[in-house]
C-alpha cells in the first residue's frame, strides 16, 4: 500500500468549510481555448488532462448572477435543509462525513455543513473529492479519508444531475472500491436538484437554475476543475487542480455561501412541510429517455454530445463548444442567464417543449 501524502492547501474557502483532497499543479499549463480543447477532446484526449479557459463574466452577467442568487437564495436553503435532513436519517451524524465532488458539488457540501451546525450544532467533517467520468473517484483521497475517520459514513454529494453520467460512475467506482477493501462505501448520491432521477437523495425533481452553476472557479473557492493527467502527475497521488489565486479580487465563493446560509433559520417549516410529503426515492434514470429522443429528432452520434439540464447546459456555454440551445417554453421565464450567455457567443437558441428539462445544451461535433 503506497503511503498517502497530504494534500496541498487549497482553495478561498476556510478549512472550517471544507479540506480539499487535491495536489496543487499551479506550475504546469494547461489551459487552452474551447475550439482547441473541444477538438482534442473529440479526437480521444480525455477531458480531464486539460482545462477549459476560465470565463471571464461581464458586468451584465455578474448583475444577473447577483439577482438569481437574491431570487434563489431561499429555495435553495429549503432544498439544503431537506438534503441534510435526508442524510440524517439515513445516515446518523455520528460517523458521518461528507464528501462532495469537485467542484460543482463544494458549494453544497459546504452548505449541508453548515445547516447540520445551525440546526444539530454537530460540526461533521467535509472533504471535496475529485471524480472524472470513465476514471472513477479519487481513490487515493478515499484512502486518505478512511485513515483519518476509520468508521467514517460517507456520503457523497453533488450540485445536480444531468443525465447520469456522474451518478453512474460514482456507482462504478463504489463497486470496483468496495470488491478491494474492508472499508465499504454507499454509492448513495445526495443533490440539490435531480431532473435526471438519478440520485435517491434530493432537493428537488424540478430542473431549476443553482445559482453556483452560472460561474465556475469564483464560486467555487477560486478552484480549477480537476486534473488527472500521467505526464506530469503520481498516478498514486491525489488528483490535481489548480488554485487561480490571480482572481481573488472576483471572488464570490463565500458570499454565496453566507447569502444561502442566511436563510436557514426562517425556513424550517417550508423543510419540515415538505420533509412530510411523500418523496419517491427510486433512482428511475427517466432523463436518459429525454436525451435520447434528443439523440434521435437532431441525429447526433455521440450521447456524450448532450447535455441536458440547468446546471449542465450552463456548462456547456461556459466551456465547451455549443451547437445549439434547446429550450422547453414552459421554462422560459428562469433562464435569463442561458439566454444572455448564448447572445455572447451567438448560439441558436431553439424551442423544444417534449423535455423534462428546463433546457439542454448540444455540442458542436469537430
Amino acid at each position: 500500500m503506497n503511503i498517502i501524502r497530504e494534500p496541498d492547501k487549497m482553495g478561498s474557502y476556510s478549512p472550517e468549510d471544507v479540506i480539499f483532497l487535491l495536489r496543487d499543479i499551479g506550475h504546469v499549463s494547461l489551459e487552452m481555448e474551447h475550439n482547441q480543447r473541444e477538438q482534442l477532446i473529440q479526437s480521444g484526449i480525455h477531458y480531464s488532462e486539460m482545462l477549459p479557459m476560465e470565463y471571464q463574466p461581464s458586468e451584465a452577467y455578474m448583475s444577473l448572477f447577483y439577482q438569481t442568487l437574491d431570487d434563489y437564495a431561499e429555495r435553495i436553503a429549503v432544498a439544503v435543509g431537506i438534503v441534510a435532513e435526508q442524510i440524517v436519517a439515513k445516515q446518523g451524524l455520528e460517523h458521518l462525513v461528507l464528501v462532495s465532488l469537485a467542484r460543482a458539488g463544494t458549494p453544497v457540501g459546504i452548505l449541508i455543513k453548515r445547516y447540520l451546525k445551525i440546526r444539530y450544532n454537530k460540526s461533521v467533517p467535509h472533504y471535496s473529492v475529485s471524480i472524472l467520468r470513465g476514471r472513477g473517484v479519487d481513490e487515493t483521497a478515499i484512502r486518505y479519508i478512511f485513515a483519518k475517520h476509520p468508521s467514517a459514513h460517507i456520503q457523497f454529494v453533488d450540485g445536480w444531475t444531468g443525465k447520469g453520467a456522474i451518478a453512474n460512475e460514482l456507482l462504478q467506482a463504489c463497486d470496483a472500491f468496495n470488491a478491494r477493501h474492508r472499508q465499504q462505501l454507499d454509492a448513495t448520491l445526495a443533490v440539490l436538484a435531480d431532473p435526471g432521477h438519478c440520485a435517491a437523495i434530493y432537493g428537488t425533481r424540478e430542473d431549476f437554475l443553482i445559482p453556483s452553476a452560472c460561474l465556475n472557479a469564483t464560486v467555487s473557492g477560486l478552484v480549477s476543475r480537476t486534473i488527472l493527467n500521467l505526464q506530469f502527475m503520481d498516478k498514486y497521488d491525489f488528483h490535481g487542480a489548480k488554485y487561480y489565486k490571480e482572481l481573488e479580487d472576483v471572488d464570490v465563493s463565500n458570499f454565496y455561501i453566507d447569502s444561502i446560509t442566511s436563510h436557514f433559520n426562517h425556513v424550517e417549516n417550508q423543510i419540515e412541510q415538505q420533509l412530510l410529503q411523500e418523496t419517491e426515492t427510486k433512482v428511475t434514470w427517466t432523463g436518459m429517455e429525454t436525451v435520447q429522443r434528443i439523440q434521435q429528432t437532431f441525429n447526433i452520434t455521440n450521447i456524450n454530445f448532450i447535455k441536458p439540464g440547468v446546471g449542465e447546459t450552463t456548462r456547456v456555454l461556459l466551456r465547451r463548444m455549443p451547437w445549439k440551445i434547446l429550450i422547453n417554453p414552459q421554462h422560459i421565464d428562469e433562464l435569463e442567464h442561458i439566454l444572455l450567455l448564448a447572445k455572447e457567443r451567438n448560439i441558436v437558441v431553439e424551442e423544444y417543449p417534449n423535455m423534462s428539462y428546463a433546457c439542454c445544451g448540444l455540442i458542436k461535433e469537430a
